[in-house]
């Protein structure tokens, strides 16, 4: 069945490849970002879209209005936008921490709030919150990011309870290791902020490694992979509650699961050496 489809971080890697999975599936999708030039793209495959600053209650507010006064319904959001800061813990203030934790996680929950009494009035709907690996597991230089994507992760969970009664499916998406541009500004936050205090040899190693290890030629998945995921999760007639998707996701995520923390620990603390 046709659906009306809200995406937002459109306008790049996971959030554009699961705007164009989506509409040449048939459905009604809207793209949301703050570069609204970067999703001409969607507008001439057949999709709309919109602007929106996660960081603005209004421009969510907005969003989610014009899709019910253009469609009458909204059926699927898709909670993507995002943003990752790395550096160590000591070493990031914390009104950057904060504004981490307003992207990732206020802004979707702001989002669902202003979807769910449209959807309970159909009856259906799906809230679809794209996570990561880094919603169970965590690495060093990267707790306000990998923070966020726990709080995300739990707040579905409990959210997905309320919601089942009134036929309305809450899915967490786990992307592994995926070629897109997110990552870039990797190196410079490790170096800009860590680099020069008591953790920069190890802000500098991890730098140097994000450097030829990150970004769109990496080793890792295409964004089709996790957008195919997604589409399969709003297609579904009782979706999984979490999809692990992408080079490495099921393999970390079983470590994390089975090893006991301090080996996980040394396992993982190699990429900063």
């Amino acid at each position: 069945m046709k659906k009306v489809i809200l995406i937002t971080g459109a306008s790049a890697g996971i959030g554009k490849a699961t705007a164009f999975e989506l509409v040449r599936a048939g459905h009604t999708v809207y793209g949301a970002a703050r570069r609204v030039h970067r999703m001409d793209d969607i507008r001439d495959a057949g999709g709309h879209v919109l602007a929106l600053d996660a960081r603005r209650p209004e421009d969510l507010e907005r969003a989610v209005g014009a899709v019910v006064a253009e469609q009458g319904r909204i059926d699927v959001l898709v909670n993507n936008a995002g943003t990752v800061l790395h550096g160590a813990a000591e070493d990031i203030p914390i009104d950057l921490a904060r504004d981490q934790f307003e992207v990732n996680v206020f802004a979707p929950a702001r989002l669902a709030q202003l979807v769910l009494p449209h959807m309970r009035a159909q009856g259906s709907g799906t809230i679809v919150n794209v996570s990561s690996i880094g919603g169970e597991i965590a690495l060093p230089l990267g707790c306000w990011y990998y923070a966020t994507k726990h709080a995300l992760e739990a707040y579905s969970d409990s959210l997905r309870m309320e919601v089942e009664p009134f036929g309305i499916d809450v899915v967490i998406i786990q992307p592994g290791i995926i070629k897109t541009g997110f990552e870039d500004h990797t190196a410079r936050d490790l170096r800009e902020i860590s680099g020069a205090t008591a953790y920069g040899d190890m802000a500098e190693a991890m730098a140097r490694r994000a450097e030829t290890q990150l970004g769109e030629n990496t080793q890792g998945s295409d964004p089709g992979v996790v957008a195919t995921a997604i589409r399969q999760a709003v297609e579904a007639g009782r979706p999984e509650t979490r999809y692990a998707v992408g080079w490495m996701a099921d393999k970390l995520l079983e470590l994390n699961r089975t090893l006991p923390d301090r080996e996980f620990d040394k396992l993982v603390t190699n990429v900063a050496k």
